[in-house]
């Protein structure tokens, strides 16, 4: 799993801040994005597509002048997808202070040179937090399937007409 490891830092800037002073949830979700791309591209070496993002579970709001750190690493696999874990904290700049502030799950898909998905390698966990995330894997991806299947089911039932 340190193979796949990828960390992006930024300093949330006002321009990056809503009417409550805290970052604007579409930019952090964004930086999720690459961070997450990122480790799944290292682990796999191959290019990959996002296929799903479990959420983003809040547990404290990251605001302005904050530094957000967000690091990455795939956790678990299927076949052809990786699932990366995300710890987002953040640290005050005029203090040092750092707290959690937020963590998601996001599914990848390695591609192959043909542009199909293709077959990725095992993870294996070294540190206790990497032993932490993936040891409840298999309760993840049954959650994400079940959800998967609700939303099938109501897309096949969306009207495309406008009335």
């Amino acid at each position: 799993m340190r193979r796949s490891y990828a960390v992006q830092e930024n300093i949330v800037l006002p321009g990056d801040t809503n009417m409550h002073n805290t970052m604007f949830g579409g930019l952090l979700m964004k930086h999720i994005d690459e961070t997450a791309a990122i480790s799944a591209r290292r682990h796999s070496k191959c290019p990959v597509v996002t296929a799903s993002n479990d959420g983003v579970h809040f547990h404290r709001p990251i605001q302005n002048d904050d530094i957000v750190k967000l690091e990455s690493f795939v956790c678990s696999v299927g076949r052809t997808s990786m699932e990366v874990f995300i710890k987002i904290s953040t640290e005050q700049s005029h203090t040092g202070d750092v707290e959690l502030a937020a963590i998601s799950y996001l599914t990848f898909v390695a591609l192959g040179d043909d542009g199909k998905p293709t077959e990725v390698p095992l993870p294996v966990p070294d540190s206790d937090e990497e032993k932490l995330v993936h040891q409840d894997r298999a309760t993840r991806k049954e959650m994400r399937l079940k959800k998967r299947e609700e939303t099938n089911a109501l897309i096949n039932s969306l009207s495309l007409s406008q009335s």
